[in-house]
Formats: structure tokens, C-alpha cells, sequence
């Protein structure tokens, strides 16, 4: 999995003035599978031609698939909502959403609870989720479970046959969606006497009404459980001897909107986010004045990095490889302490599929009073407020 880094970055101090910088990884929604190779040699043009009908080809047939198999699921569904409505009173506290009634309107008050909020504290207490069905279990015809995720975050749902509240047609419809459909949950929270596994929260929710907002397609190409199972757990699997899916890197970036639904990507997103508040907000405190300065530039802004060049209106041009020319701008200008958060370009050569050409910088440049160590004091308080931030804020995402 990818991972967020911080790394310190020393540079010559200008004149009356220092710089610190730290960098953030922001590689991870890179699209590029570990198949491809940015070294190998180029083939035949005739070649490449061939793949591209091939790969054209390909595409069709699969969206073709794809669009017989919605329409058979839209069908499928229909007709099992039409007659569990004939026989059903219940009819009315499930279903799918009609796409007229998403559509803007009168706003109905409706507030919807957040999974990672539900508690114990919330317990005989009525709320309202949305999120995906991550998993769907029909126990019988008068019992099913449905495990909602939002956010990396999930939650058991219970549907048990009862009079006025849960129809058996209603427990029908619930099995019958797809997983990774969005739904409405409408229920009462209840405490179990036991701990639940495979799920975030130690609640339940007893269902009264059951909507579908979107229906995922009936066969994904990847599994979500699959994707995020670790490789401690597959390595552990298989002492025991027993055969679990791995789902390989170059699926993971190919599918990258669903392996972004895993657990561990929520967190590391999460993670960055509160790395970027955390850094804001400190230098803010300590007297530092947030910039932006520019991407496009017409020459280097400091050495020791190759950077990406470019024709710019028939002038050679190129992206910045650093803000450092324009914090130093600043500090002469008297602006005395500046940060920035923006991204950073490095046309460094590399023999792997990760190395970062273009990331995230955090940069930070101040003015020294007398001694080095009032920067050292900034960089240690800063770190300290980091660690201590990610421990508070990001305790679910550890």
C-alpha cells in the first residue's frame, strides 16, 4: 500500500533567512499500472496500432457486457419491487429511489447520522445512514443482515420479520441488492450482548426502512474484501492452509476508484489531510503568512533537481521544482516567516514505478534573529504538534 512520508529537507540558509521543508506524499491516485514500464524500448508503430484496435475492441465488448447485464439487474429488480408491492402494506418503507426524486427540491429536514458516529451512547435511538452495502447475508426468509460502510467506517443492519415493521418481502428486497449500492437506512440502534465482528461498530441497527440510492452493477472487478485484506493477513492465511485472494498492485491502480473505498486508503488520505490542517495551523500560531507561488516558471528555482521543460508561447519554460526562489523573495520583501502547500515537479530519472516526480511540498522559510536554533525550536515544536494532532484526531485510521 502506498504511504505517506514526511522528509526533511536541509538547504543553504539566505541571507538573514532560513528554510525548512517537509514533503507529502500525493502520488497515490497515480492511474499507471506496475505493467507498465516508462523504460522500455517503443514498439513498431504497426504493433502499437494492432494493440490499440485490440484494446478498443476489448473496451466495447466489456461496456456492452456491462450494460446488458444493468439492464437485466434494473428488470430483475422492477419486477421483484412491483410484486412484492401488490401483496405488501410495507411496500412504502423500501425500494429504489426514483432519479426524480433525487433531483433538487424542497429541503425535507432529514438529517443523516455519520456511521463512525453511532455508539452505545446512541442506543433505543432512531437514525438515518447512508453508505454502500458492503455485505449482504440472508440468514432465512424472515432474517437477513446487511453490513453498511461509510467512510472506512461500517455498520451491521438487521432485518428480522415483524408485524407493522418488517415485511417478508422487505427482508426479499434487502438480499436482492448488489453490493456497493448506495442505500438509506432508517432504524433503531441496539447494543448486542456480544462484540461483532468484521464490523467498526459495536451497534446495531434494527432496519424499518430500507431505500436504494444507486445500484452498484451486479459483478465487480474487484472485490472490496479482497482489496483490503493486507499481505500480513494473506502470509498468515497461508500457514494455516488456507488460499485467500491477493489482489495485485496493477488491478489495485487499474480499479483505483474502488481500491480508494478500502480501509487502508481512507486512512492514509485522512492521515495526509490532518498532516496538511495540523502544519497550517501551527505555523499560522507561530507567526507565519501562507503563499502561493508559481508552477510555471521560466528557469530553475534552485539546483540539485532536473525539472520538467516545456514550450511556453515559444519561450522555454518549466514547472517549478521548488518554491524556494519566491519564499526567499518574500523573506526580503519583509514578509519575515511564509509557509506554502502546493505541489512540487522533479524530472529525476528512477528505476522503479514509485518514485515521486511530482508530490506534495510542505515549505516553511524565516528570518533568524541571532541563532540557528530558533529554527530548530519551529521544526521540533512543529513535529511534536504533528504527532500529537495524528494521535488525537486519527485514532481509528492508526
Amino acid at each position: 500500500l502506498p504511504l505517506v512520508y514526511i522528509a526533511c529537507q536541509s538547504r543553504l540558509p539566505p541571507p538573514n533567512g532560513v528554510t525548512f521543508s517537509l514533503s507529502l506524499s500525493n502520488t497515490h491516485l497515480t492511474t499507471m499500472s506496475s505493467s507498465e514500464n516508462p523504460g522500455n524500448p517503443e514498439r513498431p508503430q504497426q504493433d502499437g496500432e494492432n494493440k490499440t484496435e485490440l484494446s478498443k475492441k476489448a473496451a466495447k465488448k466489456e461496456a456492452a457486457k456491462q450494460e446488458k447485464l444493468r439492464k437485466k439487474q434494473e428488470a430483475a429488480a422492477a419486477a421483484a419491487l412491483a410484486e412484492a408491492s401488490i401483496a405488501d402494506p410495507l411496500a412504502e418503507k423500501y425500494g429504489d429511489i426514483p432519479l426524480v426524486d433525487l433531483q433538487s427540491k424542497a429541503v425535507t429536514g432529514r438529517v443523516w447520522t455519520e456511521v463512525k458516529s453511532l455508539s452505545p451512547d446512541l442506543k433505543d435511538q432512531t437514525v438515518l445512514v447512508r453508505g454502500r452495502a458492503q455485505a449482504i447475508r440472508a440468514v432465512s426468509k424472515k432474517m437477513a443482515f446487511v453490513v453498511v460502510r461509510e467512510a472506512g467506517f461500517t455498520v451491521q443492519c438487521v432485518l428480522t420479520v415483524s408485524p407493522e415493521k418488517v415485511s417478508e418481502q422487505m427482508v426479499k428486497y434487502a438480499t436482492s441488492l448488489s453490493r456497493e449500492s448506495i442505500i438509506d437506512v432508517e432504524g433503531v440502534v441496539s447494543v448486542p450482548s456480544g462484540p461483532i465482528k468484521g464490523t467498526s461498530q459495536q451497534v446495531e441497527i434494527q432496519v424499518r426502512k430500507i431505500y436504494c440510492v444507486n445500484r452498484a452493477v451486479p459483478t465487480l472487478p474487484v472485490n472490496i474484501e479482497d482489496a483490503a485484506r493486507s499481505e500480513a493477513e494473506i502470509e498468515e492465511a497461508l500457514k494455516e492452509g488456507k488460499q485467500l485472494v491477493r489482489v495485485n498492485q496493477d488491478t489495485r491502480l487499474n480499479y483505483r476508484v474502488l481500491d480508494l473505498r478500502t480501509p487502508a486508503n481512507q486512512a492514509i488520505f485522512q492521515v495526509e489531510s490532518e498532516v496538511e490542517h495540523i502544519f497550517r495551523v501551527f505555523l499560522r500560531s507561530k507567526g507565519f503568512r501562507g503563499i502561493h507561488t508559481p508552477k510555471l516558471m521560466g528557469g530553475t528555482s534552485e539546483g540539485g533537481a532536473a525539472v520538467f521543460r516545456l514550450d511556453y508561447k515559444g519561450q522555454p519554460a518549466c514547472l517549478a521544482q521548488s518554491p524556494q526562489l519566491h519564499k526567499q523573495m518574500s523573506i526580503s520583501g519583509d514578509f519575515r516567516r511564509v509557509f506554502e502547500v502546493g505541489p512540487v515537479f522533479r524530472a529525476e530519472d528512477s528505476y522503479t514505478h514509485r518514485h515521486l516526480c511530482e508530490f506534495t511540498g510542505l515549505d516553511a522559510e524565516m528570518e533568524i534573529k541571532e541563532h540557528y536554533s530558533e529554527v530548530m525550536d519551529i521544526i521540533d515544536q512543529l513535529f511534536v504538534a504533528i504527532f500529537d494532532g495524528l494521535n488525537e484526531n486519527c485514532k481509528g485510521e492508526l
